[in-house]
């Protein structure tokens, strides 16, 4: 069983045939809305992982084809479980989020809302602008990771869903306004927690061919989204529209049954590279208990435990 998983699991993240997804940034948008997210690599030494990611899936991607997604509207920049490019269909689903408490995630205190008032106005009048268009004013020695005033109230306001990234320039984000950058087609209904719970489901699923109740849940806050994902999963079960697997004494694996009574796909011999940052071992959990497979980014280590180096 579990090397069915393990083929399964290969196929649906499009690793076990060359350009399951086709070629081409045509290609590149269907295999980003398939997996759900791409998170973003603030860190390049050979490449990016984003790009990795994606080179790993369309044999002839290029980083421009990103670029393009993004001015066509394509995809938008928010946080999944980490910063991410996400399919703009998916859009409202990131609601949540944003309409929650100054953005679910900002490690950050509340910004002066007179440097917040004094951005929006910026950008209001002189169209996308940078952290850098925002001069520093603090005094002294800053560190790489402190952020002046304005970057980290434009990023309140990026988790608030007030302002999009328009675009990037030399990796750098470009803020504008939301209504000049989200679609008029774009559903912006804040959805039910029936609903975020059922997209939660069914983007796992798709993605990678079965689930367990931690995978969906991955990194994600809120008692009540959690029992309503877990109230879903039992009825699914009750309904046959999910078969429910004890892997081990300690897995649980939801899948539904079409996908179970295939036969194991097949694939060509081949050999993949994937960055750590992949969305086929992103969840260190999932590779253990799948593929006995487990790994440690080492720059999430104290340096004293380190046995290799910061990466």
């Amino acid at each position: 069983m579990q090397k069915k998983l393990r083929l399964i699991a290969l196929a649906k993240q499009g690793l076990l045939k060359t350009d399951s997804f086709g070629r081409g940034k045509n290609a590149t948008l269907r295999a980003i809305e398939h997996l759900g997210y791409i998170q973003i690599d603030t860190i390049s030494v050979v490449e990016r992982a984003h790009h990795h990611v994606l080179w790993s899936r369309v044999s002839n991607y290029q980083p421009g084809f990103l670029d393009k997604l993004m001015q066509e509207r394509q995809l938008f920049e928010y946080w999944s479980h980490a910063a991410a490019w996400l399919p703009m269909r998916d859009y409202r689903f990131s609601l949540p989020r944003m309409q929650s408490k100054n953005g679910e995630r900002n490690w950050f205190e509340q910004s002066d809302k007179k440097l917040v008032r004094y951005i929006l106005k910026r950008i209001r009048e002189e169209g996308p602008l940078r952290a850098r268009d925002f001069e520093d004013t603090r005094l002294g020695k800053k560190e790489w990771w402190d952020w002046k005033p304005a970057k980290r109230a434009l990023e309140q306001l990026f988790m608030q869903g007030k302002l999009m990234t328009s675009h990037r320039e030399s990796f750098q984000k470009v803020y504008d306004l939301r209504e000049r950058v989200l679609p008029d087609w774009v559903d912006t209904r804040e959805p039910s927690l029936d609903e975020f719970a059922t997209h939660l489901i069914d983007s796992t699923l798709r993605a990678h061919g079965f689930t367990t109740q931690k995978s969906i849940n991955y990194l994600r806050k809120g008692k009540d989204l959690r029992d309503t994902i877990n109230n879903h999963l039992n009825e699914r079960v009750d309904a046959h529209q999910l078969l429910k697997l004890d892997l081990n004494d300690k897995t649980v694996v939801y899948i539904e049954p079409e996908t179970l009574d295939k036969p194991a796909p097949r694939g060509k011999n081949c050999l993949r590279i994937l960055s750590p940052f992949d969305n086929m071992v992103i969840q260190r959990e999932r590779g253990r208990v799948i593929f006995d497979f487990d790994y440690q980014i080492e720059c999430y280590v104290p340096e004293a435990k380190r046995k290799f180096g910061y990466f």
